[in-house]
């Protein structure tokens, strides 16, 4: 016994060592359902609670000691991604990690937006080049000793696109760079990667490596910049000068010192030009883009809603005397006093003012809670499009887009179902809305991914395909689990505007009592379950007329239960139609999307988009 005992031990180690032996990883791909893409940032536990993480490619090499050449369970997860439950309720599968050879795990795609790859940061294709596969950026391991980089902002360059981020970490040490380091890519109309496969970063390096500072302005304390734009001088059109702004800051967050710096090309940093009083109501910030308004070329901030401007030229943007605010607040107004300016009938009085704060969605929120400002007088109203919950906007970027014809709007959101790990998306017709309703398009589970940017140079399809990024990071989130290598950095989506959940609701006018007044929001597009609804004469109808074949709008059926909806009903007033919204109606056309606000946007607000080139101001 003791004999055959030795014959089965000796085969077992032998069986162990030949595993051992072989060095080749076990491959594990995890691809999306849809398109068969690999999914970044899929985590991979196994029963033992080893966790790998999937990198921009959907790859893990596995070669764990002790669990090669045998079945591994692995708990399969990820933000906005699923895999299917077994029957005990799991969402994983057992593998046999056998050295050398693949298997792909397929996972359903819950958010809308795809999660593509990871910008910044050490290994973004570290598992991929264990197992040998090709990857498509030239510095897959580790750029310029960057091992994570906070919120981005970018400026068009020529055929070159500046990248600039906050706080950026390194592996040396636990304090990194946090005065703005930068690199450089190509357009892809100009010889650079494909946006949808990734970006090819060429970082300005110290005498280390180290991607090196762009931003050092005077004072202590890291230094941030905002509000990127390339602009002409009054005195010579064709002399154009990036600035920005950048504000000074000391522990814990206080932000003691603003100003603005131009950028000179040959030193490739920023230099000062001016300081900005610390109290002033207005100030650059967030993403700017260019737009011309009754003949006049403006530069609009958005850090979320887009309700500051500037004329569009290097002496203006360095004068906050310059600068407006489209609030309800009257001129004079501080951040610590926020006062309501009204009109006869008691309304908040809404439009563009000088030396006036805008309204934040905090600063509205508690000037409604405490009855300074009517609900119906409330101007930043985003909402959920299926539920009509309030959604309370934080940070994000606004642009035009030629796809939808209309003005998009990415943000996050704060206090969702996390912290600050929510993004939406809205459209307007103009940059001042009204933006009403909105989607959610991402979600992380217990994870922060805040300041999303669009990057329109990257849209493709016409602007349908939209491309944006944001900051992964679990500061925020209650979460203490950090994820290996994605944590505070930068992650790369895309969003496919032909979805026809993003088929948002927009104003309707022209209709009576309302006239040119909005007087609710319908689909522009059908989708399944919508109802077309024609114009006949004053009056609307389902059947196309012989007059017009084209519907005026989309529109739920009214047996629909979509609690954002009102039933649109029919009526005749002193001989004439008109329509009405209510809870309850045997006779009701339709089901639409109410307008919760009497606040009118100025139609001058439309603007000229297609003038304009939304990130560089180019005619």
């Amino acid at each position: 016994m003791k004999s055959v005992s030795l014959i089965l031990c000796v085969t077992v180690i032998a069986g162990s060592t030949a595993a051992a032996d072989d060095p080749r990883p076990f491959a594990v791909r995890v691809v999306d359902s849809e398109t068969g893409r690999g999914v970044p940032l899929i985590e991979l536990e196994t029963t033992d609670h080893i966790r790998r993480y999937t990198d921009s490619a959907g790859y893990v090499a596995f070669d764990e000691p002790g669990s090669m050449d045998r079945l591994v369970f692995f708990h399969v997860r990820g933000h906005g991604y699923e895999y299917p439950r077994d029957g005990f309720g799991y969402r994983g599968k057992a593998l046999l990690t056998k050295p050398g050879a693949e298997e792909v795990l397929v996972v359903e795609r819950r958010n809308i937006a795809r999660r593509l790859y990871r910008v910044t940061g050490s290994g973004i294709y570290a598992e991929s080049l264990r197992l040998g596969k090709p990857v498509p950026i030239g510095e897959p391991l580790l750029n310029a000793q960057v091992t994570g980089s906070d919120s981005v902002v970018t400026i068009i360059a020529g055929d070159r696109l500046l990248w600039f981020w906050g706080d950026t970490n390194r592996p040396g040490y636990p304090l990194g760079n946090f005065h703005v380091p930068h690199a450089v890519s190509t357009l892809p109309g100009a010889g650079g990667l494909d946006p949808g496969l990734g970006v090819d970063l060429l970082y300005e390096v110290d005498a280390q490596g180290f991607a090196k500072s762009s931003a050092r302005m005077p004072g202590e304390g890291p230094t941030w910049i905002f509000g990127l734009a390339s602009l002409p001088s009054k005195a010579e059109k064709a002399d154009r000068k990036i600035l920005a702004s950048y504000v000074k800051v000391r522990p814990p967050m206080e932000i003691y010192r603003r100003g603005a710096c131009a950028y000179d090309p040959e030193s490739r940093s920023f230099q000062p030009k001016t300081v900005f009083p610390i109290e002033a109501s207005v100030h650059p910030d967030g993403h700017p883009f260019h737009v011309v308004v009754a003949g006049t070329e403006y530069l609009y901030f958005a850090n979320g809603y887009p309700f500051i401007r500037v004329p569009a030229t290097v002496e203006d943007y360095l004068d906050l005397g310059r600068y407006e605010a489209f609030t309800p607040l009257r001129s004079g107004s501080k951040a610590e006093a926020l006062d309501v300016e009204r009109d006869e009938d008691g309304r908040a009085v809404w439009g563009w003012k000088r030396n006036a704060p805008a309204l934040t969605p905090k600063a509205q929120q508690r000037l409604v809670r405490s009855g300074r400002l009517a609900a119906e007088d409330a101007l930043l109203a985003l909402r959920d499009v299926e539920t009509g919950k309030p959604i309370l906007g934080h940070n994000g970027s606004v642009y035009w887009n030629e796809f939808t014809r209309s003005w998009l709007m990415i943000i996050s959101e704060e206090f969702g179902t996390s912290m600050l790990g929510e993004v939406w998306l809205a459209e307007a017709e103009s940059p001042l809305g009204p933006w009403v309703y909105a989607r959610k398009i991402v979600s992380h589970d217990a994870y922060s991914f805040y300041n999303p940017k669009q990057h329109p140079y990257f849209s493709s399809e016409g602007g349908r395909i939209v491309r944006f990024e944001g900051t992964y990071t679990m500061s925020f989130s209650g979460n203490s689990h950090p994820t290996p290598r994605y944590e505070y950095n930068q992650i790369m989506y895309e969003v496919d505007l032909g979805d026809p959940r993003l088929d948002l609701p927009r104003p309707v006018r022209g209709l009576a009592p309302w006239g040119d007044r909005v007087g609710f929001h319908a689909l522009p597009r059908p989708r399944r379950g919508s109802i077309a609804v024609y114009r006949k004469g004053d009056r609307l109808v389902l059947e196309p007329p012989a007059t017009a074949s084209q519907p005026i709008f989309h529109a739920l059926p009214a047996g629909d239960s979509s609690p954002a909806t009102r039933l649109l009903e029919e009526v005749e007033v002193n001989g004439r139609v008109e329509y009405r919204l209510v809870d309850r109606s045997d006779h009701a056309i339709c089901r639409v999307w109410i307008h919760p606000l009497r606040v009118e946007i100025p139609l001058l607000e439309k603007g000229e988009p297609a003038r304009v080139d939304p990130t560089t101001g180019r005619r």
